[in-house]
């Protein structure tokens, strides 16, 4: 499983930590690859970092597409979610575009598009969230009590 991102992380950056422990958690793993934040006007910025991501999508991957009119599945919808993708395909990439988010040429490669929800959140931040969620979504998929469904 791979997760393809705009931006690179500062090498001790707090949120990459966290990324990177539940990376690890998850089975086969969750490998994470950074390319630079385009330049130019909003339009060329999202045409090159869609070059750069599309480039980077093997013909035989499953996309995921991070994108606000994504759907937004609560963490056991999106366990089942992960369960049907890797029925179709055993191998998945997650994309998360940059500040202009991603261009249409990326959305249309997508098989599926996620939300995190409607804040706008820092694309640091959402890498570490969607690493747990996809931890998550394994444990739910085990039956492990990491998740709790119930309230208090």
């Amino acid at each position: 499983m791979r997760l393809l991102a705009i931006g690179r992380a500062p090498a001790r950056a707090p949120e990459m930590d966290i990324c990177s422990r539940y990376a690890k958690r998850i089975k086969p793993g969750l490998a994470l690859v950074e390319f630079a934040d385009g330049t130019g006007s909003p339009v060329e910025i999202k045409r090159r970092e869609a070059e750069a991501l599309l480039g980077a999508i093997k013909p035989d991957e499953f996309v995921i597409a991070l994108d606000q009119d994504g759907a937004a599945p609560d963490s056991a919808a999106l366990a089942q979610l992960l369960a049907g993708w890797q029925e179709r395909s055993r191998k998945l990439v997650f994309v998360i575009g940059g500040a202009e988010g991603l261009d249409a040429s990326v959305l249309a490669r997508a098989g599926a598009k996620i939300s995190l929800g409607r804040l706008t959140w820092p694309h640091m931040l959402v890498r570490a969230m969607l690493a747990e969620q996809i931890y998550r979504a394994q444990m739910i998929l085990a039956g492990h009590p990491y998740h709790r469904a119930g309230r208090p």
